[in-house]
């Protein structure tokens, strides 16, 4: 699935989702392919193929997520008086940013999980695919704006879609959506990139202890049996 398709599917999870809690119905109980919600998760909608088993899968095929900003936001950012972001500035910030969520998800996953992480396909082997949607950097870090300082309360926000999938069969086991918003207290801070950073690592070493956990879970029931 190449960087439009999955965009495409998070857009359409993200919007479907949020969009039947605004107005106050419940989310549909299953996708269109064939996914059933979950109840009770600490991530906003979780969909899963009933009867999945991910303690069956013992390494990772984890891809580099794709990463989209917000509609608008670069409109919205160079609207401010004194600012001028490019569109260089913005694919150099998702392509830290997609680099920094491998990182992060590779040192949950490998270090505290014990998981072996592969760029290969097998019978044990997990695919993990997300995608970082209407990424929102409140104060981006530009050589235009650079030791300016910004009167603000949070670094920006951001949303998760990930799927999992059976590496050979290339069969959907779930879909999870999740959004994060950075709840750094500091209101005056510095355009700083390592700020902007740290709160990203924040954001995202939250989705990938969530991921972690989940995958824990499933080989501890099949241990405790």
């Amino acid at each position: 699935m190449n960087f439009r398709t999955i965009y495409k599917a998070a857009l359409f999870l993200t919007v479907t989702l949020f969009s039947a809690t605004a107005a106050g119905n419940e989310p549909p109980q299953v996708t269109v392919d064939g996914l059933h919600l979950v109840k009770d998760t600490k991530m906003a909608r979780v969909y899963a193929k009933p009867g999945v088993d991910l303690s069956q899968y013992n390494r990772i095929y984890l891809v580099k997520p794709a990463v989209a900003f917000r509609k608008d936001w670069l409109k919205a950012q160079n609207s401010i008086p004194n600012r001028r972001v490019t569109q260089e500035d913005m694919q150099r910030i998702k392509s830290e940013l997609a680099d920094l969520f491998v990182d992060v998800f590779k040192q949950e996953l490998q270090n505290n999980g014990g998981y072996v992480l592969v760029d290969g396909v097998a019978e044990d082997v997990l695919i993990v695919r997300p995608a970082i949607v209407d990424l929102d950097v409140f104060s981006p870090d530009t050589p235009g704006t650079r030791g300016e300082r910004s009167a603000i309360a949070s670094a920006g926000s951001m949303s998760l879609y990930m799927e999992l999938m059976d590496s050979v069969t290339g069969d959907m086991l779930v879909k999870a959506m999740d959004n994060k918003y950075d709840r750094t207290r500091t209101l005056i801070q510095a355009r700083d990139k390592t700020r902007n950073e740290y709160a990203a690592r924040n954001m995202l070493g939250e989705w990938a202890e969530l991921l972690r956990m989940a995958l824990d879970e499933a080989r501890l029931k099949v241990t405790s049996k």
